[in-house]
C-alpha cells in the first residue's frame, strides 16, 4: 500500500489572497521523485518565476535521497514546471501586469504516480489583512465549538 504524499504550503493563505489555482507538472530527476515520495519536501519559502517564456519553482526544498550516490540533487536547484503554452501565457500576462505573484500551494502524487504541484496566482497580503484573516478563523472556530 503506498502512502498519500500530500505536502501543504501552510503559509501560502496567510501571506498571500490566492485568486487563482491551476496544477502543473514538474521535472524531476530520480532522486527527487524518490525524496518527494518519501514525503520530505518543503515549500515554505518557494515561488514561481518566469525565465524566458518557461516557468520555474524556486526554493523548492526537496531533501537529498537518503540512499543516492554521487548523482544526487541539489536540495533547492530550480525545476521547470510543465504547463500548457496557453496556460503560461495567460499567467505570464497576469505577473507582469497586475502585481500578482505565483506560489506553490501543494506537492502531491497523483494517481499515475507522478509528482504534480498545485500553484496558485496571488496577491500579496498586508499587516492589517493577516490579522483580519486571524480574526475570521478565530471567530469560525469559536462558532464551531460551541455550535
Amino acid at each position: 500500500m503506498e502512502k498519500k504524499v500530500s505536502i501543504r504550503n501552510k503559509r501560502a493563505s496567510h501571506e498571500y489572497f490566492l485568486v487563482q489555482e491551476l496544477m502543473a507538472g514538474i521535472q524531476l530527476t530520480g532522486t527527487e521523485i524518490k525524496s518527494i515520495r518519501d514525503g520530505k519536501a518543503n515549500l515554505a519559502d518557494a515561488y514561481c518565476t518566469f525565465t524566458g517564456t518557461e516557468l520555474f519553482v524556486r526554493n523548492m526544498h526537496i531533501a537529498e535521497y537518503t540512499f543516492g550516490t554521487h548523482y544526487n540533487h541539489e536540495p533547492k536547484r530550480d525545476r521547470k514546471l510543465l504547463l500548457s503554452k496557453r496556460e503560461l501565457k495567460k499567467l505570464a500576462i497576469k505577473v507582469k501586469e497586475r502585481g500578482f505573484t505565483i506560489i506553490p500551494t501543494l506537492l502531491f502524487i497523483n494517481e499515475n504516480g507522478l509528482a504534480k504541484l498545485n500553484i496558485a496566482l496571488a496577491r500579496g497580503k498586508h499587516a492589517y489583512d493577516k490579522r483580519e484573516t486571524l480574526k475570521q478563523k478565530d471567530m469560525q472556530r469559536e462558532m464551531d465549538r460551541h455550535g
